[in-house]
């Protein structure tokens, strides 16, 4: 039986260590960091979330800045808001929830955002830094995937890592992270000729792909660590996720539940790139 690898408690973990550096920022320096988070219409879902973020960022000491929007508001409207968002000074880090509507090119507002506060690091300026390995904005999903490997005591160094799944969110730069970590990277998707025997050749793993149970459990390489990035929810309204867990729980080393495992850590990789904002602006004014 592979060990769960619980999301929940390193995010604890990770986030004590923030709500630390956060203190001290305030001993030091009289300030705390600060995130906007833009929302944009009514959808049930993304609401949660926000408010989850907010939670989050009262327990560690982030001061949170919403901003409810209409969904009729213009494409105009929105990117007056992001500059002004940029020129503040109390806020550090910038989250502009998507979806958008329809009208909204989401692309022109997600680079209106400053690169010195692109905290989900989704502008052109941080997907860049990360591609030639320079300090930046990671996204928070895989950068979560590596805090979790991380805690699992996994070594990357010359392992074969298989990410399944290219979404520019997940599956590109979680493969650009592993590299980061001398692994040796292959990707698959929808084309990919022989899923398999791709997903055999894993020492680790990495999905997220958004199908359940796609990867079966008796593909998993015995030893295999194994990171369920998928969410869905079947018809029963239980959540599963992209990889087969009984099966696959009991041929890995380690494994990630759905739900419990990737999930809570993208909060919480938030929360970090919403420190790492307010401590480099501290660096650039110095």
């Amino acid at each position: 039986m592979a060990a769960i690898i619980d999301g929940k408690a390193v995010a604890r973990e990770v986030q004590k260590k923030i709500k630390e550096e956060v203190d001290g920022l305030e001993r030091r320096w009289g300030m705390a960091p600060g995130l906007a988070v833009v929302l944009v219409g009514d959808d049930p879902g993304s609401h949660i979330y926000v408010k989850n973020k907010e939670k989050a960022c009262k327990e560690v000491g982030i001061k949170s800045f919403e901003h409810f929007l209409p969904a009729t508001v213009s494409e105009k409207e929105l990117l007056a808001l992001v500059h002004s968002l940029n020129k503040d000074k109390d806020v550090h880090g910038i989250l502009v929830q998507l979806p958008l509507p329809a009208h909204i090119r989401s692309e022109r507002i997600l680079q209106a955002v400053s690169p010195f506060k692109d905290v989900d690091g989704f502008h052109p300026v941080s997907q860049g830094m990360l591609v030639i390995g320079a300090d930046g904005f990671r996204p928070c999903t895989p950068l979560g995937v590596m805090k979790l490997l991380e805690a699992a005591g996994c070594a990357l160094k010359g392992k074969n890592a298989v990410v399944v799944g290219r979404s520019n969110i997940v599956g590109k730069p979680v493969a650009l992270m592993l590299l980061e970590k001398h692994a040796t990277v292959t990707i698959c998707h929808s084309r990919t000729a022989s899923l398999r025997d791709e997903v055999a050749r894993a020492d680790v793993l990495v999905v997220a792909i958004g199908k359940a149970g796609l990867v079966r459990g008796d593909w998993i390489k015995p030893g295999a660590v194994v990171i369920d990035v998928g969410v869905n929810r079947l018809p029963n309204g239980k959540l599963t996720g992209d990889v087969e867990f009984e099966t696959a729980n009991e041929r890995a080393s380690a494994i990630t539940p759905v739900p419990g495992g990737v999930g809570p850590m993208t909060i919480c990789m938030l929360l970090y790139n919403t420190l790492k904002a307010a401590k480099d602006s501290i660096q650039r004014e110095r």
